[in-house]
């Protein structure tokens, strides 16, 4: 690891300032700490804002505002997230292992990098390291990475669980600045690589995730989060599936649903979405929407099999979410 300065801010516009002279911020860096040790990241200097008043789920006329700094576990296990926004519950429960969630914190959360093992190995070329190097998982072993959304300069899968499952609840980001606060729909706040992979995020320099707002839906609490992956715990996703349904009469009011582990980002089916929507809540329907969310999918070596995968995960999740409802 490099060596780096560090210094504690104990309010935003302390934590701000840092961050205009070039500080990153570091909460629980289960992550960030992890790529450091890996000559990966870099970075010269270190913010720590644990002490920022950013650590609370509160409620709002709209839903629920849940600040920065919420540890994953105390979010999971929060009586509102279950009984109002299972798949969140379940999405962060998913994640890790009881030791990470207790450190990591929601904007660590959605910060976190790929898991792809070019990006982690500082000796191979990987443009979302070292724009302009070349992809190495092109060509390369490739059975965790993406089938949607990718490019010729990047196939990198997104790894975070509790992203998939906020897609599907319509949560927003709010960052703040200098500049002032400014919200971000979860749908935008990853980027896909393009030409720019090195890009994870629209957070533009000197920002900082203060909160992620999640609004009452009428399907949010009908919905549920399946993770397949190759161990049942402390394992990233092969794929994985965030479902939210509002049914009427045993037709498909509206729908939600999200993918993880096949794309660059976590990926919105908004086409399998339409497929279901005024349809009945059943096999046929549900096999139609599984089929629209991975029209255009594409494999690369041995991932193909993540295709059919998702198919079927995602028929399964609509089955438990409508049984349930």
């Amino acid at each position: 690891m490099q060596p780096f300065d560090y210094v504690v801010a104990t309010d935003v516009p302390a934590a701000l300032e840092a961050m205009r002279s070039g500080a990153r911020p570091v909460a629980g860096g289960t992550n960030l700490l992890d790529l450091m040790k890996l000559h990966v990241e870099v970075p010269t200097r270190l913010v720590d804002v644990n002490g920022l008043p950013l650590s609370q789920v509160e409620e709002t006329p709209a839903g629920l505002r849940i600040g920065a700094l919420v540890r994953n576990s105390d979010l999971a296990y929060d009586a509102r997230v279950q009984e109002r926004f299972p798949v969140l519950s379940e999405a962060l429960l998913a994640g890790a292992s009881p030791q990470l969630r207790n450190m990591a914190t929601v904007g660590g959360n959605l910060m976190q990098r790929t898991r792809c093992s070019y990006f982690r190995d500082a000796t191979q070329p990987c443009n979302k390291r070292l724009p302009g190097s070349g992809c190495s998982a092109i060509g390369g072993y490739t059975r965790m990475h993406a089938v949607l959304g990718t490019s010729d300069n990047c196939i990198a899968s997104n790894p975070s669980d509790m992203a998939v499952a906020l897609v599907a609840l319509d949560a927003r980001v709010l960052l703040q600045s200098a500049a002032g606060e400014r919200a971000v729909p979860m749908t935008e706040f990853h980027r896909l690589p393009a030409t720019r992979p090195e890009q994870d995020t629209v957070l533009r320099p000197g920002e900082l995730i203060v909160a992620v707002e999640v609004p009452n839906r009428p399907f949010a609490a009908h919905s549920r989060y399946l993770k397949v992956r190759d161990r049942a715990a402390y394992a990233f996703a092969l794929v994985s599936v965030a479902v939210a349904l509002d049914l009427e009469g045993g037709r498909v009011r509206e729908a939600r649903i999200v993918l993880g582990g096949v794309g660059t980002k976590p990926w919105r089916c908004h086409e399998a979405e339409a497929t279901l929507k005024a349809k009945p809540a059943d096999e046929v329907r549900f096999k139609a929407a599984a089929a629209a969310a991975l029209r255009g999918a594409k494999p690369h070596g041995e991932n193909g099999f993540k295709i059919e995968l998702a198919k079927r995960a995602l028929v399964r999740a609509l089955h438990l979410v409508a049984g349930e409802a």
